[in-house]
């Protein structure tokens, strides 16, 4: 695992119960490989800026003014991190039963035809293979499964997401119910942290 993309999308500042998980899940590689190299984005705190007409074209069709241009080149520079990853961590909590938009605009960047994902007569071809990648969840509620579950447009979607660029190989690990008071928040995040423990010592053994 020498290669390490880290995306924390949370905008709760160090109250976030995702960047404390994302946090514990970095240090616990770093502590298994010193060496790793580190990549970080921090999108509650530097945000991708969401497309809109003056920079749609960067990314979805052809640069032509400065405001494309700019766009073009994060683009390339978030897909770059991207391919350069051995694994990816995000910490992705729950806004209303969906991602923050924060990660969406992030998205938006980097689900790009011809670079990140192809179209041929088969169908769509996601073309960035080989990586691992956890998804922390975070979640005021109960969602991964029973009556809550059908609310759930969080995680259906990123995971439908991550395939659709070729990152297949994907586990997501919950905190839920962190709404539910003080006892239940700790609950959640002990219950994320030892799940966290487990799915990272099969990947350390793994790399």
């Amino acid at each position: 695992m020498s290669n390490l993309l880290v995306i924390n999308s949370s905008s709760a500042g160090e109250q976030s119960v995702s960047r404390q998980l994302v946090a514990t899940a970095v240090a616990t590689v770093q502590r298994a490989d010193p060496g790793v190299t580190v990549v970080r984005r921090e999108l509650g705190e530097d945000p991708v800026p969401h497309l809109v007409r003056d920079t749609l074209a960067g990314v979805r069709g052809v640069a032509s003014t400065p405001a494309e241009h700019a766009a073009r080149t994060l683009s390339d520079t978030l897909i770059a991190e991207l391919r350069a990853a051995d694994t990816i961590i995000i910490g992705a909590p729950m806004y209303n039963f969906s991602l923050p938009t924060t990660l969406r605009a992030w998205l938006d960047h980097v689900l790009r035809a011809g670079e990140t994902f192809t179209y041929s007569e088969a169908g769509p071809k996601g073309l960035l293979d080989g990586k691992r990648v956890i998804v922390i969840e975070s979640r005021g509620g109960f969602y991964s499964e029973g009556p809550g579950q059908v609310a759930d447009f969080q995680e259906p979607y990123l995971r439908h997401l991550l395939g659709f660029i070729g990152l297949t190989d994907v586990t997501f690990v919950h905190a839920e119910k962190i709404g539910f008071g003080p006892e239940a928040r700790a609950a959640a995040i002990a219950g994320a942290e030892a799940k966290l423990a487990e799915v990272l010592s099969k990947h350390l053994v793994a790399a």
